[in-house]
């Protein structure tokens, strides 16, 4: 199938092809038709997949130039608002419509002169209730609501947040939920605000042939040492490592720098433009290894990530999925590397009970002078979030 085969306005058409996108993906393919008739849609798909198209697409193809605030999406980080908004304006260069992104972090006043054209607004739930407070955003012409990323929203704590902003809509409305994972509180949400959905999902998991899951055996205290080794080993073109708290990741940078590897550190304790100019700079590879709490980088739509290595275990197989989903993508290769120590193997349990990972062997480790790593989980990145504004 290709793009041409469905239901698509022309000037759209014309910009998908400018931008190389010639053949759906399988979220796209399930969810265009219904989404382009202005059905409600519940999608699940993982990070990666294609999904900013699925809904992005009906977005530009219904909203009308100079009739106002017409659609919204929210989003739950400010990059992953800053991307979705970067590709918005590629679908519909030649449909000619004002899209802003809002978020928190950055001076409110320019935000404030683009919603006064914007037709479709891309932002994080803070930040637009901010606006709706400031009466500088009126919600009341909304005709598509799209919650992105709704597993994630709801995990950093906006359920009160969203539920106040979907008030301000219009109940006629079409409403669009993306989620990589359908927990109960995303079901509590599709049923109190869709109406009637339609349903699509793709496969949970990346094929094994496009992505290799190995797991190696190390002590805590060597841990940084098998990392230096493997990234040697593998020479990966992009990779990212996580990490369970903001120090965790720290030390890890400094490590890695120290030991002559090019790698940053991005984490919540780091300003709006520290991050931004990091993101940057991973995206076109300097550095090309970028280590990150799982906070900072959720919803991350990073190109060409060859490797993930997991220097902490994730505490559930979701958790796992959203993680090593950043590569591998659209047809290409990729490695996901977790490091088990003694503390890990309650979490991974859990982990690998759903997904099968290979067990694997390091050879001719060389033990590196480290900073320590002790008392690393004193602070509460590692525990479920509290409500943060972004």
């Amino acid at each position: 199938m290709k793009f041409s085969d469905i239901k698509i306005d022309p000037r759209i058409l014309r910009a998908l092809e400018e931008i190389r996108f010639h053949e759906p993906t399988e979220i796209q393919i399930k969810a265009l038709p219904a989404a382009l008739e202005g059905r409600d849609i519940i999608g699940q798909s993982i990070t990666g997949s294609g999904k900013t198209a699925a809904f992005g697409i009906p977005m530009a193809q219904r909203a009308e130039k100079g009739a106002g605030l017409q659609a919204l999406v929210l989003e739950p980080t400010r990059e992953l608002a800053n991307q979705v908004t970067n590709e918005m304006v590629k679908f519909s260069k030649y449909c000619n419509l004002n899209i802003a992104a809002v978020y928190g972090g950055v001076d409110i006043m320019p935000q404030i002169r683009a919603l006064r054209n914007a037709e479709i607004v891309i932002g994080t739930p803070g930040r637009i209730l901010d606006h709706l407070q400031r009466r500088t955003i009126s919600l009341k012409w909304i005709k598509i609501l799209v919650l992105d990323e709704a597993d994630r929203m709801l995990d950093m704590g906006f359920i009160d947040d969203i539920k106040r902003i979907i008030g301000q809509t219009p109940q006629s409305r079409q409403t669009m939920l993306f989620s990589a994972t359908v927990p109960e509180e995303v079901v509590y949400l599709a049923k109190r605000y869709l109406k009637n959905p339609v349903r699509v999902a793709t496969q949970p998991h990346i094929s094994r042939h496009l992505l290799k899951h190995i797991y190696y055996d190390v002590k805590q205290d060597e841990k940084i040492s098998a990392l230096v080794h493997i990234i040697e080993k593998e020479k990966p073109s992009l990779a990212m490592i996580f990490c369970s708290t903001r120090h965790m990741t720290d030390i890890v940078a400094r490590n890695l720098q120290s030991a002559g590897i090019e790698a940053r550190a991005i984490h919540g304790g780091l300003t709006q433009s520290a991050r931004m100019h990091v993101l940057e700079g991973f995206h076109r590879g300097r550095p090309h290894i970028l280590v990150a709490t799982d906070v900072a980088a959720r919803g991350l739509d990073i190109q060409n990530v060859s490797h993930i290595l997991n220097f902490d275990i994730p505490k559930t197989a979701d958790d796992y999925t959203h993680r090593v989903g950043r590569t591998a993508r659209f047809g290409k290769t990729g490695k996901a590397i977790s490091l088990l120590s003694s503390h890990d193997h309650q979490a991974f349990r859990g982990i690998i009970r759903q997904i099968d990972i290979e067990k694997g062997h390091l050879e001719g480790v060389k033990r590196i002078h480290t900073q320590p790593m002790r008392d690393h989980r004193r602070n509460e990145d590692h525990r479920r979030y509290p409500k943060r504004r972004y």
